[in-house]
């Protein structure tokens, strides 16, 4: 599959970008042979440059390590690999017997992170992070990891200015990188697209990943709206978490939560997939599958994010984008309402 211009970025990506919270043990630990094997297939299933997403947050900084000596063990050339990396999160000694900046999410980890967002933090976790790729390998996108969960933890207005004040320092220091020419372009992740378009008001983002925002289970017109804005302004647009963090395909965890089934809202989300799973078994589609084809039906987004666990499956996305379902299969959603009548682009 072809590269496509990333918006205005002076870049082109293909249409899959390679999450790496596997490689920083997400959830669980994967042997290094297996993360090795994983890198190995990125390169191994066709698309030149690969491109990968990537974070200090992911395993306090485990994925970034990984992937360095990884690419340098492979000898693959900078030329050949684009990098995306959301800075706010800096790595820090393990004090305590768990890492504290996410519990539970992480396993067999050696180090803590604390969350740096403001003009200095951020050039810490940028300067951090190209020593944890081992100096080789530098990112050409950059970004600020999860401004809307900085933003939510405020106690009051006040406090959610100055973080927000916080936010707007740091991608002044993101500017002044990329006006200096040390990076490409400047994009913002968030799981609350609506952190996006408030900041986008104030902030001329070179490109934007939208996290569990645009998916099977959530898409709301307003949002598409959004999307098509900025993509005619020339922003680039990933779209990420297709899975609403597994749980579109039978994970126990959705946006990162684990579900209750005690609760009514988890009780209509196990609904909701049930009925999805049960056209899916009628036209013999895979619920993964289709989650994919959605997430890169609007015509705005030029790359979906996957992040495979098992490197056969990296091969199989690439052959799974180009065979899409039947329109029936889409039509048969809509009719179980699991796709929003109104949607145009299934």
């Amino acid at each position: 599959m072809k590269p496509v211009p990333f918006g205005q970025t002076g870049i082109s990506i293909p249409p899959i970008v390679y999450g790496t919270s596997f490689l920083g043990n997400l959830y669980r630990k994967i042997n290094d042979d297996v993360k090795f094997n994983i890198m190995q297939n990125w390169f191994a299933a066709g698309s030149s440059p690969v491109c990968i997403d990537t974070a200090g947050k992911y395993g306090a900084g485990l994925a970034l390590e990984v992937i360095g000596k990884g690419l340098s063990a492979l000898g693959i050339d900078p030329e050949h690999i684009i990098m995306s990396n959301k800075l706010g999160w800096y790595r820090v000694p393990l004090t305590t017997d768990d890492p504290t900046f996410e519990p539970g999410i992480w396993a067999d980890l050696q180090y803590d992170a604390i969350q740096k967002i403001s003009y200095q933090g951020i050039l810490d976790c940028y300067e951090q992070g190209c020593q944890l790729l081992g100096g080789k390998y530098k990112p050409q996108l950059v970004s600020v990891h999860d401004p809307d969960e900085y933003l939510a933890e405020a106690t009051d207005p006040a406090d959610r200015e100055q973080r927000k004040q916080d936010i707007r320092d740091a991608y002044q220091a993101l500017f002044e990188l990329r006006d200096r020419g040390q990076i490409a372009a400047i994009g913002i992740g968030a799981k609350d697209w609506l952190v996006i378009r408030e900041l986008y008001t104030e902030i001329p983002f070179d490109w934007v990943m939208l996290a569990n925002s645009l998916t099977l289970f959530r898409h709301p017109a307003e949002l598409l709206e959004f999307v098509h804005h900025i993509h005619k302004n020339g922003v680039g647009i990933i779209n990420s978490a297709i899975f609403n963090a597994g749980f579109l395909t039978g994970g126990n965890y959705f946006d990162y939560r684990k579900i209750d089934p005690s609760l009514v809202c988890d009780q209509d989300k196990l609904k909701w997939r049930t009925t999805l799973y049960e056209v899916c078994e009628h036209f013999k589609v895979n619920p993964g599958d289709a989650c994919m084809h959605f997430a890169w039906s609007p015509p705005e987004v030029q790359a979906i994010a996957l992040n495979p666990s098992k490197p056969e499956r990296i091969r199989q996305n690439v052959d799974i984008l180009q065979s899409p379902p039947p329109v029936s299969f889409w039509t048969a959603l809509k009719e179980k309402n699991i796709i929003h009548k109104d949607y145009p682009y299934v």
